[in-house]
């Protein structure tokens, strides 16, 4: 066989990115970074069984700008891996496989991730 005639796959600058392949390797790193934070959470637990003093350490990390903001960014990973999540159980029921459809549920998952990341900061700040 000749290798001149073997197909090339599409190089990355012609390649057009779409908001499903987006979406599938942002749900993959949230996916890891979610299985960590649950695992520091999970020893944070623990530090209360040695005292106080260990578990204050991380509380008082939680509480500076730094803190937060890892806080904040946590609660956007859980949301939109969530909703990512319950987006492929729609397409394991057999909808949503349209394109345009893809797509909607696609942006409805970026956006929704965003709303409720802001509502469960307001709610925490106890603005609502």
């Amino acid at each position: 066989m000749d290798k001149n005639n073997t197909p090339l796959s599409p190089h990355l600058q012609i390649y057009k990115w779409q908001i499903s392949s987006l979406l599938s390797i942002t749900h993959r790193i949230v996916g890891v970074i979610n299985t960590l934070a649950i695992t520091i959470i999970c020893f944070w637990s623990l530090s209360l069984l040695f005292g106080v003093e260990g578990y204050q350490i991380i509380n008082n990390f939680l509480k500076s700008f730094f803190g937060k903001f890892i806080a904040v960014g946590l609660c956007w990973t859980f949301s939109f891996h969530i909703l990512n999540e319950l987006r492929h159980l729609f397409w394991d029921l057999g909808y949503g496989f349209d394109l345009k459809v893809s797509k909607i549920t696609g942006v409805s998952v970026l956006v929704g991730s965003f709303l409720l990341t802001i509502l469960f900061y307001l709610i925490g700040k106890n603005f609502i």
